[in-house]
């Protein structure tokens, strides 16, 4: 077993939780009412690979709270740290939107059957590479209040145009522009505003330099690869980093299959992660 391929398996554990219904979803005309709370997983049979892709500023240790939820028969979880996050010790300069891909299609192919594959705000742009390279591999697509973008766009230039993304007043990046690091009150304010004093306590120890590179470097997909993979899209109605309405533009410019709403701030797997986890199990 490569030494990328263990990273990634050494997050995973084997859990269980309800098999996602592989019914025909509704539109995305608007988010539903319960927020993906109705339990449908815990009816389910059979079971899945669930491929948790964290975004900017943590690591895979964000779906702690998460994974036990899911928890139930037999279901295998991988939450990785891509590189140059968490526990990983791949240098900045080495950071880019291929070494993340390569990091998610590695656990992807060393899953035991095709996976729900879920990414959360730049982590999106991940599993959107992710799904094109291994569009046969993923059952279901899931974006986490994350950065859905058409082919040939940049994380940076989407995120331009957002004016409620107030997190962006805290970003400073480094003086040759290599990476990113945020101004106190980051955490607080913008990032996780309904988080727990002890949650904020968590995101502010686990802080790193983000490496700016990926945020520059355009998607590439088609219809044939990430176009064939059934998506859903996971909104959050007080994100301060991506602004609902940002979010509601890009699943409108790209529909999806359903969008589930959640009333929380950029992290609801750390305020919301039962919301979360029920979202999960009933797509």
């Amino acid at each position: 077993m490569n030494g990328l391929l263990r990273n990634v398996l050494r997050f995973g554990t084997m859990i269980s939780a309800a098999a996602l219904m592989s019914s025909a979803l509704p539109g995305c005309g608007g988010g539903d009412g319960d927020g993906g709370t109705s339990g449908g997983g815990s009816q389910g049979e059979g079971k899945n690979t669930y491929v948790l892709v964290h975004g900017a500023f943590v690591g895979g240790w964000a779906w702690d709270k998460v994974v036990p939820l899911l928890e139930a028969g037999g279901n295998e979880v991988i939450a990785l740290d891509l590189p140059a996050h968490g526990e990983d010790e791949t240098p900045l300069a080495s950071a880019s939107l291929q070494a993340y891909t390569d990091a998610v299609v590695a656990a992807i192919d060393g899953a035991s059957r095709p996976v729900v594959l879920v990414g959360h705000s730049m982590g999106g742009i991940v599993v959107t590479q992710a799904a094109e390279q291994r569009p046969d591999k993923v059952k279901t697509l899931v974006y986490l209040t994350a950065f859905l973008m058409k082919d040939g766009q940049s994380l940076n230039e989407e995120w331009a145009d957002d004016q409620g993304a107030e997190i962006k007043a805290y970003a400073v990046p480094s003086d040759d522009g290599t990476s990113l690091s945020f101004k106190e009150g980051w955490a607080e304010n913008a990032f996780c505003q309904d988080c727990s004093p002890e949650d904020i306590e968590r995101l502010e120890s686990h802080l790193r330099e983000e490496p700016a590179k990926p945020f520059g470097e355009p998607i590439h997909v088609t219809e044939e690869g990430w176009g064939s993979v059934p998506r859903v899209y996971i909104e959050a109605l007080k994100d301060l980093a991506i602004s609902p309405a940002e979010q509601k533009s890009q699943y409108t410019a790209l529909p999806c299959e359903r969008v589930i709403s959640i009333d929380a701030g950029h992290a609801p797997f750390l305020t919301k992660p039962q919301e979360v986890a029920d979202a999960l199990t009933s797509l």
